[in-house]
């Protein structure tokens, strides 16, 4: 073969071409599609719409009174069937959260699994913590835990607990 014509000399490696990046509709899409506990999914997304629009646009005030019980903590244990429900629904969340193109942070994914777990009527408790950053700066995180499972944003290591919603029917 003509090296003029191919463009790749003989003897090297041929090199691959990048994959362009799919755009997020696709991408979400296609995760709904293929990708397990797709009408969790679905739903999820237009939850976390929502939530991330109350969190930019409702009071404060207004919004802590639908996260649960202030101050309070759920149970440390949960029947086996409430962790399956609850890592099905972590997987979603983290899975959706992270493909929309608004910005889905450990906020708007721990309300989102604490109004599913609400629905099922699993009791779930929401922490919010702060904490230093690596630069000295302030940061804020959320998580939410059922049982003494972690469902959303680990287990808040590095972060100070500063309050605490407790929901759901032993709650």
């Amino acid at each position: 073969m003509d090296e003029s014509k191919t463009g790749i000399k003989t003897g090297e490696n041929q090199v691959r071409k990048e994959r362009l990046p799919k755009n997020w509709i696709k991408m979400l899409w296609n995760f709904i599609r293929y990708g397990k506990c797709r009408w969790l999914c679905i739903r999820t997304l237009f939850l976390a719409g929502y939530f991330r629009y109350a969190i930019l646009k409702k009071e404060p005030e207004e919004l802590h009174r639908t996260w649960g019980k202030r101050g309070e903590e759920s149970a440390l244990e949960a029947p086996e069937e409430a962790y399956r429900y609850a890592g099905r629904v972590g997987y979603a969340v983290e899975m959706v959260c992270e493909r929309t193109p608004w910005e889905s942070k450990c906020l708007v994914k721990a309300l989102c699994a604490q109004y599913f777990l609400d629905r099922r009527k699993i009791s779930s408790t929401l922490y919010l913590g702060c904490g230093i950053g690596e630069n000295g700066e302030m940061l804020a995180h959320a998580w939410l835990r059922c049982g003494s499972m972690y469902v959303t944003g680990g287990d808040g290591t590095g972060y100070a607990v500063v309050d605490r919603y407790a929901k759901g029917e032993s709650a």
